[in-house]
C-alpha cells in the first residue's frame, strides 16, 4: 500500500501570522501534477496500525513513517538556526548576541539549559530525551499550563509521552519556542495529532492547510478517514469534493483499502459518487481481502461477506447492467443464491421481488458550464484546421473538476470531426484525449470528455487545448469575454501562445468548459 506521508505534496512558504514562519518540505509528485517525479512507496503502509486503532475506537497518533525518499527537495526559507541549538549558549555572554526576545527564547529550543523539564517521548524501544522549559509551554499550551501549574499538577521532573512520535513533539517545541511552523510530509498527521492533544490550535490549523492544499484522488479516502479521526469537518468537506468528482480514481487507489469500516460505509452510501456502480462493488471487494489479512484470516468469499457486514447492502447493484452484474457480483460467491436470483430476476422479470439493495442508482454530479463568448458566427473563410492547435489560458478563484470542453462544429452541413483535447499547467500535461463528435451544422456546441476529471487548483493558469481534423469551415465564437462566473465560481481568461489557429480571448474555438464545481445557486 501506498506510504500516506510520503504522499504530501510540498508547499511554497507561507506566512500564517506577521511573526510565524511556515517551512513545508519532503515533496510529493502526484499523477495529476506538472511533474513526472515519481517516488517507490515501501509495501507496508505505516498508518496500519493507526487504522486498527481507529476501528476499535481508540484515538491516537499515527506511527512513525519511514523517511520519502523526496526528503531532499524542500522549500527554500529563512529560519532560525536550531541545529544545534546548545551549540549557540556555549558563549557565557551569548544572550549579547541575541538582538530579539524571539532568538533569545529560540536558543532555549530542545536545549538542556536551565530546562525544568524532561520528556521521554515515543513508544518504548524508540523513545528520545527532550529537555524543556515549563514557562514557555504554559505560556502555548492550557494542557501544559494545567500539567505544571494546574490544581492537580504533579511535581515529576520527567514524563513520558508514549503515544506521540519525538519529530512531532519537536515540531510542537518549534512552533512555541520560535513561533516556526515546520512541516513534513512523513510527520503531518503525527504533528496534528500532537497539536490537537495539547490544544494547539495555530499548528493544528496549519497541518490541516498542508493536507488540503496536498489532496489528490490518491489520498483522499486515507485523509478523509484521518480527517474522522482528528474531527476536522472542514479536511472532510474537501476530502468528500475530491472523491465525488474523481471517485472512481479514488476507490481504485492503494489507500482506500486501509481505510476503517465506518469511512466504508460513508463511502459506500454516499449519493453523490460520480462512477459507475461496478467500480464501487470492486472496492468493496478489495476492501475486504485486505480486512481479510488485517485479522489474519483466509480472503475466502464467506469471510469478505462477513467483514462487509452490513456494509454489503449499501452496494447498488441492481445499478449495474445486467452484463456487469452476471460477469462481477453474481460469480463471486459473495452473495447468496437467493440474493444473486433477486438480482436476475430484477434485471429481466415483469413482476420484480423486494431486494436487499438500493435500487435506484447514485445521483452523481451535476457537470456546470462556462461560457465564454456572447455570440458566434460563421464566414466563407474561417474557421479552417489544418492540424493546427486552439487553445486558451484560464484559471479560477475555487477548486473545480474539468470534464471536458465545448467545441464549435461544421458551419457548412453535417459532419464528423476527430478531435485531440489537452489540459496543461506550467507546460505538462495533466490530462490528453482523442476522441470524435458528430456536428448537425448547427451553431450548437458539441461536448467532448476527458476520460477521468482534472483537478483544477485555484489561482493558477491552465492550458485548455483542442486539434480538430474534420470539414475545414466551422460556427467560431466572438465577443469573448476576459471573465465569467458560473455559481460561485469565477473564470479569468488570457490568450496562449500554443494557440496556432487564431484562437483567443476575443474569439475563436473551445467556448466552454465543462466542469464540476460547488454547487451553483440553480
Amino acid at each position: 500500500m501506498s506510504n500516506l506521508y510520503s504522499k504530501i505534496t510540498a508547499k511554497p512558504l507561507q506566512r500564517y501570522q506577521d511573526n510565524v514562519t511556515v517551512k513545508q518540505t519532503n515533496a510529493w509528485v502526484n499523477a495529476e501534477s506538472p511533474s513526472n517525479v515519481s517516488d517507490s512507496p515501501p509495501s507496508v503502509s505505516p498508518l496500519s496500525s493507526s487504522i486498527v486503532l481507529q476501528r476499535e475506537g481508540i484515538i491516537n497518533q499515527p506511527p512513525s513513517a519511514p523517511t520519502s525518499p523526496l526528503s531532499s527537495l524542500s522549500s527554500p526559507v529563512t529560519h532560525l538556526n536550531l541545529s544545534s541549538p546548545e551549540d549557540c549558549t556555549q558563549d557565557p555572554n551569548w544572550q549579547a548576541t541575541k538582538t530579539t526576545v524571539r532568538e533569545r527564547n529560540a536558543a532555549m529550543f530542545n536545549n538542556h539549559l536551565m530546562a525544568d523539564i524532561i520528556f521521554i517521548v515515543g513508544s518504548p524501544g524508540h523513545t528520545q530525551t527532550i529537555p524543556a522549559h515549563k514557562y514557555v509551554l504554559a505560556t502555548g499550551s492550557s494542557v501544559f499550563y494545567a500539567m505544571f501549574y494546574g490544581g492537580l499538577a504533579e511535581n515529576k521532573q520527567d514524563i513520558e509521552v508514549p503515544d506521540v512520535e519525538p519529530a512531532a513533539f519537536l515540531a510542537l517545541l518549534r512552533y512555541m519556542y520560535c513561533d516556526e511552523v515546520q512541516l513534513e510530509a512523513d510527520t503531518v498527521l503525527a504533528t496534528l495529532y500532537v497539536a490537537k492533544k495539547y490544544i494547539v490550535p495555530h499548528l493544528a490549523r496549519a497541518c490541516v492547510n498542508y493536507l488540503e492544499t496536498s489532496l489528490t484522488a490518491k489520498n483522499a479516502c486515507l485523509l478523509l478517514s484521518q480527517s474522522r479521526l482528528f474531527e476536522e469537518p472542514d479536511l472532510m468537506q474537501r476530502c468528500w469534493e475530491v472523491i465525488d468528482a474523481q471517485a472512481e480514481m479514488a476507490l481504485r487507489s492503494d489507500g482506500f483499502v486501509d481505510i476503517d469500516i465506518h469511512t466504508l460505509e460513508s463511502v459506500l452510501s454516499r449519493e453523490t459518487l460520480n462512477c459507475k456502480e461496478i467500480h464501487v462493488w470492486d472496492a468493496a471487494l478489495r476492501w475486504a481481502s485486505a480486512e481479510c489479512l488485517r485479522q489474519d484470516l483466509e480472503p475466502t468469499s464467506a469471510n469478505q461477506r462477513q467483514l462487509l457486514g452490513s456494509a454489503l447492502y449499501l452496494i447498488r447493484l441492481p445499478a449495474m447492467n445486467l452484463e456487469e452484474f452476471a460477469n462481477s457480483a453474481a460469480q463471486t460467491g459473495i452473495l447468496t443464491q437467493q440474493e444473486t436470483i433477486d438480482v436476475f430476476l430484477h434485471f429481466t422479470a415483469s413482476n420484480r421481488p423486494m431486494l436487499c439493495f438500493p435500487t435506484k442508482a447514485r445521483q452523481g454530479l451535476k457537470t456546470q458550464v462556462c461560457h465564454r463568448f456572447q455570440s458566434c458566427a460563421y464566414r466563407s473563410n474561417q474557421w479552417r484546421y489544418r492540424g493546427r492547435c486552439d487553445s486558451i489560458q484560464f484559471s479560477v478563484d475555487k477548486r473545480i473538476f474539468v470534464v471536458g470542453f465545448g467545441l464549435y462544429g461544421s458551419s457548412t452541413g453535417a459532419a464528423d470531426y476527430n478531435v485531440r483535447i489537452e489540459l496543461k499547467r506550467l507546460g505538462c500535461v495533466l490530462s490528453e484525449n482523442s476522441t470524435k463528435f458528430f456536428s448537425d451544422g448547427s451553431s450548437s456546441t458539441f461536448h467532448v470528455y476527458f476520460e477521468n476529471p482534472i483537478q483544477i487548483e485555484p489561482e493558477c493558469f491552465y492550458t485548455a487545448s483542442a486539434i480538430l481534423d474534420g470539414v475545414e469551415l466551422s460556427y467560431f465564437g466572438q465577443e469573448g469575454m476576459t471573465e465569467a462566473t458560473v455559481g460561485s465560481v469565477n473564470f479569468q481568461f488570457q490568450c496562449s501562445s500554443e494557440s496556432t489557429n487564431g484562437t483567443g480571448v476575443q474569439g475563436g474555438q473551445i467556448p466552454e468548459l465543462i466542469f464540476y464545481g460547488p454547487p451553483s445557486d440553480d
